[in-house]
């Protein structure tokens, strides 16, 4: 996989929570920028998902379960 460094700037308390936490589970070399990666993922998708709802919020819940269900249909076949 490739990567991308990037500089970011956070507290220090932000900073030393963080390792902390990951040295109490026995931190490894990488842990950090993984614990970040997967941190920006979960939150993208959990952003994502409140745009989606809100988008839909005036969609009755019988299309959209038909929508999934169709959506569903499609990925099994392909």
């Amino acid at each position: 996989m490739s990567a991308t460094r990037w500089n970011v700037v956070v507290s220090t308390r932000t900073d030393t929570t963080l390792r902390k936490f990951l040295a109490e589970r026995g931190g490894r070399r990488g842990d950090l920028s993984r614990f970040v990666e997967e941190a920006v993922q979960a939150h993208i998708l959990e952003l994502s998902s409140s745009e989606a709802k809100a988008q839909n919020s005036s969609v009755k819940a019988r299309t959209l379960e038909d929508a999934i269900g169709e959506a569903l249909d499609w990925a099994r076949r392909g």
